[in-house]
Parts: C-alpha cells; sequence; structure tokens
C-alpha cells in the first residue's frame, strides 16, 4: 500500500506540471459569504488512471489531490495552514468543499484533470464579510417658524418634510441603497476595507410610498423597511410632544423638591427629637438622685 501511495505521488510531481494542458483561458468566478461552505466542481467522473489536483494561490500550493489505480482511490488533503480541517474532497469527482470559508481563502484556484487528456480550470474565489443589517435614524425635522407671508401649501409642505440618514458600520466591498418601492433614488458604493456609509433620505409625512434602505454585496443584501410614523412627525406632533415632555419634566422636579423639602423637615423633626429626648433623660436622672439624696436625709434624721 506505501509502495503504491509512493508511486502515485512520484508519478503525480513527474507528470502533473509537464506537457500541454488545454486551457480555455476561462476564469470561473465564486462569490461567498465569510462562514459559508463553497464546492468547486470538476464536471467530472474520475476512471481508472485519472489524476485530480488542486492548487491555491499565486504559488500554485498542492492542497489536495486524487489519483485513481485499479479500483483504489489515493487521496490527499491538505491539513496544514489556513486550510486545516477545512477541506473536503470527493473521491468519485474530485470536487473540492471548502468548509466555515474565511477571508483569507480568496484567491485563485486551479484544477488540474490528467486522463486521456489534460485539462486546467480555474475558479477566483472572493470571500465577503457578512453584511450588518442597515440602521436607519431620524436626523432632523424641518420645521417652519418664520412667520412672513407665504403659501399655505409652502408652510405645510415645509412643516412636514423628514430627513433621514441610513448608516452601516465597518464594512467592504458593498453598495448601500434608498429605494422607493422597486425604484433606487440614491446609492453609493465602496471598495475599502473597514468603512462606515451613511446615505440620507428627506421624505414628506404625508408620503404614501414605501422606503427601505438596502445594503448588499455580489453574494447577498440586508434590507430594512423604513416606519414613517415612528421616525418622522409633524411639527404639530413634535409641538404636542414637546409640551407633553415639558410637563413630564416640570412634574418631576416637583417631585423632587418636595421630596428634598420633606426630607429636610423630618430630618429637622428627628434632630429635635433626639435633644428633647436627652433632655428628658438627664431631668429623670436628676430626679432619682434627687430623690435618693432626700430618702438617705430622711434616714439619718
Amino acid at each position: 500500500m506505501m509502495s503504491d501511495a509512493a508511486v502515485f505521488f512520484l508519478c503525480v510531481c513527474v507528470t502533473t506540471f509537464s506537457g500541454v494542458f488545454s486551457d480555455t483561458d476561462e476564469v470561473k468566478s465564486v462569490s461567498v459569504t465569510e462562514g459559508d461552505s463553497v464546492s468547486l466542481n470538476t464536471d467530472v467522473q474520475v476512471q481508472r488512471g485519472d489524476q485530480i489536483l488542486w492548487t491555491f494561490g499565486p504559488q500554485n500550493t498542492r492542497i489536495a489531490e486524487i489519483f485513481k489505480r485499479d479500483q483504489m482511490n489515493y487521496v490527499f488533503v491538505s491539513n496544514d495552514g489556513i486550510f486545516r480541517d477545512r477541506l473536503q474532497m470527493d473521491n468519485q469527482t474530485g470536487s473540492l468543499t471548502i468548509r466555515n470559508i474565511r477571508s483569507e481563502h480568496t484567491g485563485l484556484y486551479k484544477l488540474y484533470v490528467i486522463s486521456s487528456r489534460k485539462t486546467l480550470k480555474r475558479f477566483n474565489v472572493t470571500v465577503y464579510a457578512p453584511l450588518p443589517i442597515p440602521v436607519i435614524s431620524s436626523h432632523s425635522l424641518n420645521c417652519s417658524s418664520s412667520s412672513s407671508s407665504s403659501s399655505s401649501s409652502s408652510l405645510r409642505s415645509s412643516e412636514s418634510r423628514c430627513s433621514l440618514v441610513c448608516s452601516v458600520w465597518n464594512v467592504s466591498d458593498v453598495t448601500l441603497s434608498w429605494y422607493a418601492g422597486i425604484s433606487v433614488l440614491s446609492s453609493i458604493s465602496v471598495c475599502d476595507l473597514s468603512i462606515s456609509l451613511s446615505l440620507p433620505l428627506d421624505v414628506e409625512y404625508q408620503d404614501n410610498n414605501t422606503y427601505s434602505c438596502v445594503i448588499n454585496n455580489p453574494v447577498r443584501n440586508q434590507t430594512t423597511h423604513l416606519d414613517i410614523t415612528e421616525l418622522c412627525h409633524t411639527c404639530e406632533e413634535q409641538s404636542h410632544r414637546s409640551y407633553f415632555i415639558l410637563i413630564i419634566i416640570s412634574v418631576c422636579l416637583l417631585v423632587f423638591m418636595s421630596a428634598v423639602i420633606l426630607i429636610y423637615c423630618c430630618s429637622r423633626t428627628f434632630s429635635r427629637a433626639q435633644q428633647k429626648g436627652k433632655y428628658y433623660q438627664q431631668l429623670t436622672k436628676f430626679a432619682i438622685w434627687h430623690n435618693i439624696i432626700i430618702l438617705i436625709h430622711i434616714l439619718f434624721i
């Protein structure tokens, strides 16, 4: 068994990189999210005498290999470095599966198929970080306080306009977009690593459109839908809300001052009670000693 394996590996090293491989110059792009699994398929069935070799990176590092001789499949899978406990190879097809993939597994994978003809296939694997959920916040509410003459419709428009911001943090290779229904209103893209993005949007309070903020990359997307009634309020509602908050603050201050005064009065009362208690205690002691002295005086007389 060991001699056969030695012959196999020697054969691979000698024959794999000699000769001419059929290469269409086509590179298959594969995108995957970090933490998922990806399978690189050979689209072949391993026959007797076939050899399949997988390499990774610019150094063509051998990471997996299979050779079929008679009825035996000799399989090698790298268990070192960044691929430790992550690679799985199908001994019937030679397809390679990378489990729990990480960003360091991004790169070029080459598949050498040596059978009656020599074939080279290439896979460019890109690993994307998981997408965060976009956060929509209310930036400001444009309320008009001007008393100058203007049309009532313009005033209502100003009073009901709400500025929003959609934000994501620590992202790369993504696009952040505002949608009204299925129509894109605005978008921004970034290719840098670990950057924060913010995208503003102005809406009318009475707007009946369905707004959503979407972040996406070539693998997937995350969507947050806008609830206008929760984040945006008319100036009248804001005024009532401010008035209500003012009342609450005033009540809290009144309760606090009342509590302070009550605690002060109780403290003074307790202090006076203690002082009176000490006075009565001393008076009692004096009366006892006075009575003892009188009793002794009576006895001696």
